[in-house]
């Protein structure tokens, strides 16, 4: 029996797919209405064992459709401060705070499959732009001293290594959670050219990350030496250290690359590769039910290394022409042969770079 392989939402063709990076232009080319939950909302509260809901002057909302859409966000009943879009073809439909007071989105179904759309399209530009990337880095990673750019350059390619999350400052304030740029000292141990990571990421769950690299090693050894908690610092021209953030890695990253990539694109490309690396380990008919076992199979594997559910992963990190090649059973293998050239694409890269090209075309 086949199976059904859901069909990514692709830009109209009067749509330019760069245009739609823009958040209010995703939002048209969906046919929604870009909104903010700083506006004036639908509020909730707490009622019995239920609850109400008042428009923004306060008056009871009874409208039957109107609660039914809204009942149809499943709204966790023990979010807070719920504010709930009262246009249902706003692009962001509900916002609350979680039971550790962390901010949570419910977002209108057509604007995920833009966004998700924009991010795939994106990956053939990241894809052909690596190569630049990774010459960059390695530039900079000769760089003497601990200049700026040398730490940056490791960042990235610790980013493309370990498949950490970037992080953010704010983050790691709200909910104690860290990723690569809020990094403490605490959590990295350099041993010989093995790199140990190990930390609490996203949603509390306790990350191991080794790597063996001789020379990354030898300049996380160094960034150990740094006075100050901060992982990664650099040493400004009167040596003093200064912390780097998430905004200067992407920063960095538009520079060296000419495009609007950011950290997360990193992911994104791992996340697909592993994909097209685990399913090519099966030896399965296509289009049966154990084949659709062992895709079950290899997402949780990619999951695992990325630190994230089967299903955030599926959906958010693999591309859909992979999922699609497999049970099609037409998923090439890869020669072995490498080149002796360190920045270009891996033949394991190029073979889905091939792939990502002809269902593009």
């Amino acid at each position: 029996m086949a199976l059904a392989v859901e069909q990514p939402w692709r830009p109209p063709d009067s749509v330019d797919a760069a245009e739609l990076v823009d958040p209010i232009e995703s939002a048209r080319a969906a046919g929604l209405r870009y909104v903010s939950d700083l506006s004036s909302g639908i509020r909730r509260k707490r009622a019995g064992k239920g609850f109400t809901y008042s428009n923004g002057e306060g008056r009871d909302i009874r409208d039957s459709g109107t609660i039914r859409r809204i009942k149809g966000l499943a709204i966790p009943p023990a979010w807070t401060d719920v504010w709930i879009c009262p246009d249902p073809r706003g692009h962001l439909q509900a916002t609350g705070r979680d039971a550790r007071r962390r901010k949570q989105y419910r977002y209108h179904s057509r604007w995920r499959e833009v966004r998700d759309a924009v991010k795939y399209d994106r990956m053939l530009a990241f894809a052909a732009a690596l190569p630049k990337i990774r010459e960059q880095t390695d530039r900079d990673l000769e760089r003497p001293g601990m200049p700026r750019e040398k730490v940056l350059a490791a960042i990235v390619r610790l980013l493309e290594e370990t498949r950490i999350r970037v992080g953010n400052e704010e983050y790691r304030k709200e909910n104690g959670s860290f990723g690569l740029t809020t990094l403490r000292n605490r959590h990295a141990e350099v041993i010989g050219a093995d790199v140990h990571f190990s930390f609490r990421g996203k949603s509390g769950k306790l990350h191991r990350v080794d790597l063996q690299d001789r020379r990354l090693a030898r300049i996380v050894k160094r960034f150990l030496e740094i006075p100050g908690q901060e992982l990664f610092q650099f040493l400004d021209e009167s040596g003093e250290a200064k912390p780097i953030d998430s905004a200067d890695v992407n920063a960095y990253l538009r520079d060296i690359s000419g495009e609007d990539f950011t950290a997360k694109d990193f992911r994104t490309w791992a996340g697909t590769i592993l994909a097209a690396r685990f399913l090519r380990e099966t030896i399965t008919r296509p289009n049966t039910r154990g084949a659709k076992k062992q895709l079950v199979h290899a997402i949780a594997r990619v999951a695992d290394e990325l630190g994230n559910t089967p299903a955030v992963c599926k959906k958010g990190y693999v591309h859909p022409a992979v999922i699609a090649a497999y049970l099609a059973g037409g998923l090439k293998p890869v020669k072995e042969k490498d080149d002796v050239d360190p920045y270009k694409l891996s033949p394991e890269e190029r073979s889905l770079l091939a792939l990502l090209s002809a269902e593009a075309s």
